[in-house]
């Protein structure tokens, strides 16, 4: 696999770009911070962007199934690429305004390129492989994601707001430019009957197969579970910041949340071979669970930093064994529809946490919004639990990567 020039590719574009995404992340928690004073007016800015995603959701599976995926990477990538101009706008008219339109392009884009990606990945290697590569590409990304955070942590301090976004523009054409060297051995994709293309876009046909794969249904609903931590993680970081009266602890919940994830994503091999998927997702569902309730103690800098290692190591478990499961159970012909559901599920249970998270912050305050979704957590994943125990003996399940149920 690391003879693959397609890989290398894709795993240094992955770099390039999350490089570029974490300081724009940094450099937007500066800016609110300065501009936006509420937790809760955080959050809906934040969530203006993510519903921009979900709209555009339905059109860029399609798309994303009628094109080549190279292509659809390079065009999301421009657009990219293109957004940072708003902020640098934003900046310079100190308007929020311009930084809402900015987060609307950003996402948009990542709507169309994300799906791809994924799509890309069974293309590249042998399915026997894709475990490894996802663990591996999750591990680029959050390697690049600690990188990122630190690199903006110094540069928001040291130079200017828009020098640390043109950096992140710089980041972007880097990975415009690697995306071009790709070469997927890609058949065009048949065209579309009449009758298919006059219909509006939408995920009507992807429905019927997650319906008939149990383990694909039994994914999406246990992914819920880690976004319960996900979608508030940038507030609560803020919070946990405020609460301990010291800016630097947030670069080392950063560092060591992404470090457990890295570790994570290194072990799942090994671990896959022992374990079924099944009891992979379920497992480190509860763990994510414990996490969060380890946050009621937020006010310990040394047990605040555990809960988001003992998070980031669950995570970096779960996510690659919930991507080979889609990546290989999904037929090829849909990926680029079903990936783009998947997106734009997640950034509705992610704006819904986004929100959720910014208005218990203002109402309850942190410990008591951990307990709520940590109870959650532990109920959801029970509740599965108990629901797909029952198709134990299934031969879908029986027969998915990576072993039989445990």
């Amino acid at each position: 696999m690391f003879r693959n020039r397609n890989v290398w590719i894709l795993l240094t574009g992955e770099f390039i770009a999350g490089v570029g995404l974490w300081l724009g992340i940094i450099g937007n928690l500066e800016f609110m911070q300065e501009k936006v004073p509420s937790d809760f007016m955080k959050s809906l800015i934040l969530g203006a962007g993510l519903l921009a995603g979900v709209l555009i959701g339905p059109l860029a599976g399609r798309i994303t199934d009628q094109l080549r995926k190279k292509t659809v990477m390079l065009a999301s990538g421009f657009v990219r690429a293109i957004s940072v101009i708003f902020m640098l706008i934003a900046i310079q008219q100190d308007s929020v305004l311009w930084m809402i339109v900015f987060l609307v392009f950003i996402q948009m884009s990542a709507a169309f390129y994300f799906p791809a990606l994924q799509a890309a990945l069974p293309l590249v290697v042998k399915e026997k492989e894709l475990l490894q590569l996802n663990g591996i590409h999750m591990n680029v990304s959050t390697l690049s994601r600690v990188l990122g955070t630190a690199v903006a942590g110094i540069l928001v301090v040291q130079l200017p707001l828009s020098m640390v976004y043109l950096f992140s523009l710089l980041a972007y054409l880097g990975l415009f430019g690697v995306t071009w060297l790709l070469q997927i051995n890609e058949e065009l994709p048949k065209a579309l009957p009449k009758e298919a293309k006059q219909r509006p876009a939408g995920f009507s046909e992807v429905f019927p197969i997650i319906k008939g794969l149990p383990i694909v249904l039994m994914t999406l609903i246990l992914t819920l579970v880690p976004l319960l931590f996900i979608g508030g993680f940038n507030l609560m970081v803020i919070n946990i910041s405020e609460i301990q009266n010291d800016p630097a602890i947030k670069g080392w919940i950063y560092t060591a949340e992404g470090i457990a994830f890295m570790i994570g994503a290194f072990v799942i091999k090994r671990i896959g071979e022992s374990f079924s998927p099944y009891s992979i997702l379920f497992g480190f569902s509860f763990v994510i669970g414990f996490s969060q309730f380890l946050l009621f103690f937020a006010d310990i800098p040394a047990l605040s930093i555990l809960s988001f290692a003992i998070f980031g190591f669950a995570v970096g478990c779960f996510f690659p064994t919930a991507a080979t499961i889609f990546q290989t159970r999904i037929p090829k012909e849909f990926h680029g529809r079903f990936f783009s559901f998947r997106n734009m599920l997640d950034r509705i249970v992610f704006q819904v946490v986004l929100l959720l998270t910014g208005l218990l912050l203002d109402l309850i305050g942190l410990p008591l919004m951990v307990v709520v979704f940590g109870v959650l957590s532990f109920v959801m994943t029970s509740v599965f639990y108990v629901r797909f125990r029952k198709l134990k003996s299934s031969p879908e399940l029986a027969s998915t990567p990576g072993g039989t149920i445990n």
